[in-house]
């Protein structure tokens, strides 16, 4: 199988690393890829939300499956130009990526399908804004109605704050804090059948103790040692297959991995947001654990026949992420620092770039995915911290108590 993997970031390095270690994977490239997976395939230069670009190189390298990572090609119609040329394509349509690339459109199909969210409000003026901010009240909920790289969400006890990240979008969602524990969950669907992965959680504030900003991702673990009995078996049918089933009935069958985020609240189940593709930093942890082959996995959702593939295998552990950003991330990364040890297994990397003399160099907000594995999730801490210490670059920042509290369950 001819895999082409449209993306630059640590994700993308950990799919690359996962399809390339798959057998049924005779020829992996990756466009535009990232210095890190240079040593899994080929590397080729594309503009990846360029859906003509994509599609035509595709067809250049005859691909037998195209893997779309990131959620901008995805909202831009890549996997729609990928499919138009007769290649099988992992990825939602540019309709169905309106999951993620719009989340007053998001609010409507769960409104539609009957899964359970915080109750929001559109807002595109000062006025709506202020009046939906006393509607709710604190701790305030304000997000991006757009694409935002992770960054488009502002979860504040301020109000002054939550109103400034209103008035610099052109439309807002603003809603009702939903309290309890979050959890991330990843199906593989081929618009009809769900497959669910490990759930996972991720930590999206800056520092320890989840204080700081709001980023792309810090850190993230699985499995879930607190988790109810049921859970996943709970998320698919309350809020995975009543989506799917929604998108489907409006002529935009979702293909692809759907994130579905949801909180643990004291009322049930609810989603906090969903996701068009692969979250960073979860997918790291997840695959990590993954033994089954995933071409095959991403192959049988891209081609609709999800509901023929076997089971899927797990490794027993736990599995660890830790991202090292850049010194002034998330507000003003600092780059071009060198970067040591980056060649250790369980190495990802996302914001670097290779000079003409072959130096790496930090070149992003999220330098590095630092991912390990162990019997029990104090082992992958344990391993993943001590692989923090042998790899990083000067000012590098990174939480240290990724899965601590879960560690002690």
């Amino acid at each position: 199988m001819r895999v082409l993997l449209i993306g630059t970031g640590g994700r993308e390095h950990a799919l690359a690393q996962s399809l390339a270690s798959d057998p049924a994977v005779d020829v992996l490239i990756c466009a535009p890829g990232n210095p890190g997976m240079a040593t899994l395939g080929e590397l080729r230069s594309v503009n990846a939300a360029d859906p003509h670009a994509v599609s035509a190189l595709a067809v250049e390298v005859e691909a037998d499956l195209v893997v779309v990572g990131p959620e901008a090609p995805l909202v831009a119609g890549v996997a729609d130009a990928v499919r138009a040329k007769g290649i099988s394509c992992f990825g939602p349509s540019a309709a169905a990526a309106r999951i993620e690339g719009s989340k007053a459109f998001a609010k409507g199909i769960m409104a539609a399908a009957g899964v359970p969210t915080a109750r929001s409000r559109l807002c595109r003026t000062d006025a709506e804004a202020c009046a939906a901010l006393d509607e709710f009240g604190a701790p305030y909920v304000v997000k991006d109605d757009a694409l935002a790289a992770g960054k488009g969400v502002v979860v504040t006890d301020d109000r002054q704050a939550a109103l400034r990240h209103a008035m610099a979008c052109d439309a807002v969602v603003i809603e009702e804090y939903l309290s309890g524990p979050e959890v991330s969950l990843f199906v593989v669907t081929d618009g009809r059948t769900a497959v669910p992965l490990l759930p996972a959680q991720d930590f999206k504030r800056l520092g320890d103790g989840d204080e700081g900003p709001n980023t792309g991702g810090m850190g993230a673990y699985t499995p879930l040692p607190w988790a109810p009995a049921g859970l996943v078996e709970d998320i698919v049918k309350q809020v995975a297959n009543p989506t799917l089933a929604r998108l489907a009935d409006d002529g935009e069958p979702f293909i692809g991995a759907l994130y579905c985020g949801v909180a643990l609240t004291p009322d049930g189940i609810k989603v906090i947001e969903f996701n068009c593709r692969f979250g960073d930093p979860e997918i790291q942890s997840v695959l990590a654990l993954l033994e089954t082959p995933l071409a095959g996995l991403l192959h049988a959702a891209a081609d609709g026949t999800l509901a023929d593939h076997p089971p899927l295998q797990w490794r027993d552990g736990a599995a660890v992420t830790v991202v090292q950003a850049a010194s002034g991330y998330p507000d003003r990364p600092v780059g071009g620092h060198e970067i040591h040890g980056a060649e250790e297994p369980g190495v990802f990397q996302a914001g670097t770039a290779r000079t003409p003399d072959g130096r790496l160099l930090t070149a992003g907000g999220r330098v590095l995915n630092l991912t390990a594995a162990g019997a029990d999730l104090a082992a992958a801490r344990q391993a993943v911290y001590e692989l923090a210490e042998r790899v990083g670059f000067a000012g590098a920042q990174f939480r240290t108590d990724i899965a601590q509290d879960a560690a002690e369950v």
